[in-house]
């Protein structure tokens, strides 16, 4: 199947009404590409591995709206077809009765492009293959382990198009310090687990127990897959979906001073808030390893100052590239 783009060229303050006028004509699902910040939600709703990186807001937006192309070079709206420059007229023609409205919808260029089927849900895993954490190997179901590797710990991962593959510094910086930790007596809370590759190596090092927590429901397939696929107990692992953050039944189900690590692999600006929450998780001796800080002191310092005023002692920070982690106990 082939597809006719077309993408117009706009402000983010009419990206709403021009998303509503062409839906009337037959125009559905739009990607927005904007620089708009994210807001606080977002930010806590994101996972670390796939951390964009966005330019200053100058108030531009693209619109881009997909539309099939028959093998006539037609293309179909509403079951009608129509060739692909009257369409453009028609979206030309919904813009102006805007303009005329006094809205300021920026240039309202279009662009057309043909383009082939992409295969959203698969494309993502030309991109992926296996690599190494020190002495663990990670690598995705559609690889095989080399003949000749010397790996001692491999683990099979398909994070799919939701959550990260564990290549992040983020991750590979929470890896290194749970190496350090865990023991078979080990009850470890992994907040925001995503496909669930920190609490399922736990358990491959020899963890007791792991809970995860997170607030996509897209984690529970994950996890159950990454758990099949690595032959590791699932029993050994229970996912919570939901905010331990602010949801009191989620901090119940998680249970009180009952880890020995808890281990949380996101934003900064979530870890300030679940700091002095989570706390209240942690036996008296656990560690809390933290990840997920840009390298940058202000960030740092705000979650070093919130693991204080909670109570914690910090032992140790580390770096990798543009991020650190902060571990610290509980006195």
């Amino acid at each position: 199947m082939r597809w006719m783009r077309y993408r117009i060229k706009t402000r983010t303050d009419a990206e709403d009404i021009i998303i509503s006028t062409l839906y009337d004509i037959g125009l559905e699902g739009a990607q927005i590409e904007d620089k708009i910040p994210l807001t606080p939600l977002e930010k806590e709703q994101m996972f670390v591995d796939i951390l964009p990186e966005t330019e200053k807001d100058d108030g531009t937006a693209f619109l881009n709206f997909f539309v099939e192309l028959g093998d006539d070079g037609n293309v179909t709206v509403e079951g009608e077809k129509t060739s692909p420059g009257e369409l453009k007229e028609r979206i030309e023609a919904e813009l102006e009765d805007l303009k005329s409205f006094n809205l300021d919808i920026g240039e309202g260029t279009i662009e057309l492009e043909a383009t082939e089927d992409i295969d959203w849900i698969n494309n993502w895993k030309k991109f992926f293959h296996r690599f190494y954490i020190d002495d663990i190997l990670v690598i995705p179901s559609w690889e095989e382990v080399p003949p000749d590797d010397k790996a001692k710990m491999v683990l099979h991962i398909d994070p799919g198009t939701a959550f990260g593959t564990g290549m992040h510094e983020t991750t590979q910086l929470c890896i290194r310090q749970l190496r350090k930790f865990i023991t078979p007596e080990t009850e470890l809370l992994d907040v925001g687990t995503g496909s669930g590759i920190l609490g399922i190596l736990s358990l491959m090092m020899g963890a007791k127990h792991v809970v995860g927590t997170d607030l996509d429901p897209c984690a529970v397939p994950a996890v159950e897959d990454n758990l099949k696929k690595n032959g590791v107990n699932p029993e050994g692992f229970e996912l919570m979906i939901g905010n331990i953050i602010t949801e009191k039944e989620v901090q119940d189900r998680a249970g009180y001073e009952r880890y020995d690590i808890v281990v949380a692999n996101i934003l900064a600006d979530v870890l300030v808030p679940l700091t002095p929450v989570i706390v209240n998780q942690m036996k008296k001796g656990a560690v809390y390893i933290t990840s997920g800080i840009l390298n940058d002191n202000d960030k740092e310092f705000r979650v070093k100052d919130a693991m204080s005023a909670a109570g914690l002692v910090v032992t140790e920070t580390t770096c990798q590239g543009e991020w650190c982690s902060v571990t610290a106990r509980k006195p």
